[in-house]
């Protein structure tokens, strides 16, 4: 029995498929289910239920399955334990960041680099629904979400927090208004990110708590296309302040009724131990 294969089970059972468990462990798929029936004849016993659409675990599964992460959680510890004692800073990073934010990932990455040269780093985009998960499942060590509501289990760095506005076209029939209550939106046509981003979120929740759902006719990935959507008269776009303030060719209307604020920040698992190199990326993004 092998490390591995204690490792790809466990992975299989967390993502219920072989196909994300080998893309969460950077192997192919064959080789993942070649290990796992040479662990299940080793046993004595089919651990995985691969009848379904999805994968599931067996009774027997479920027996290993605790003990299985317990070594593995062993294997790290004593990692952890050698690396910290030999100060030593290796092995892998992996950072998630939404499509869009202020932060200069290039050049933080590159002083990373310059500081701790063995670490290597993978990076990946998503919207803050998808790097939250990924957080929460192990598959990311850090990343740069949106705040829509509390996240427990991981732990926060703020990098940004401003209010978000309704923003309109200049030759808009409500360009000239400065505020607009939220139920006003009710019927209006908005531009919006999709859904699992922490702009979406937050607008959904606000209207939700007032009796409504927002009727979202563009989407789109990134705010500055909402930003033009919305100066071709195409709706009222849910969009940071200080990117409407900074096109003339938007007016920002302040939206009342709700605390409506887009945060950004780095966030972590807070219920784990991190690698060096996590801890290591960590201390360095704080800076």
């Amino acid at each position: 029995m092998e490390l591995r294969q204690l490792a790809y089970f466990v992975a299989v059972v967390e993502e219920a498929s072989f196909t994300r468990a080998a893309e969460r462990m950077h192997v192919a798929q064959p080789g993942i289910s070649a290990q796992i029936r040479q662990l299940e004849r080793e046993f004595g016993h089919q651990l995985l239920d691969r009848s379904g659409r999805t994968v599931r675990v067996t009774e027997m599964g479920a027996a290993v399955l605790p003990h299985a992460r317990a070594a593995l959680r062993a294997v790290e510890g004593a990692k952890l334990a050698v690396d910290e004692l030999a100060g030593l800073v290796r092995g892998h990073v992996a950072v998630g960041m939404v499509t869009s934010h202020n932060v200069d990932i290039p050049t933080l990455l590159a002083r990373f680099n310059n500081d701790y040269p063995a670490v290597q780093i993978t990076l990946v985009e998503a919207n803050s629904g998808k790097l939250v998960d990924d957080l929460r499942g192990g598959r990311l060590d850090v990343a740069i979400v949106g705040l829509a509501a509390e996240l427990p289990g991981l732990d926060l760095h703020v990098l940004s927090d401003e209010r978000l506005v309704a923003a309109v076209g200049r030759d808009d029939p409500l360009a000239k208004a400065k505020r607009i209550p939220l139920a006003d939106l009710r019927d209006r046509s908005l531009i919006c990110l999709p859904d699992g981003t922490g702009i979406r979120a937050i607008l959904e929740n606000a209207c939700a708590a007032a009796g409504f759902r927002p009727r979202v006719a563009f989407e789109a990935g990134t705010p500055p296309v909402l930003a033009e959507l919305a100066a071709r008269g195409l709706g009222i776009a849910i969009l940071p302040e200080s990117l409407v303030r900074n096109r003339p060719d938007l007016r920002p209307i302040v939206v009342t009724g709700a605390d409506l604020r887009g945060r950004l920040a780095w966030a972590w698992r807070a219920d784990g131990p991190l690698s060096p190199a996590a801890k290591a990326f960590v201390a360095h993004l704080r800076r």
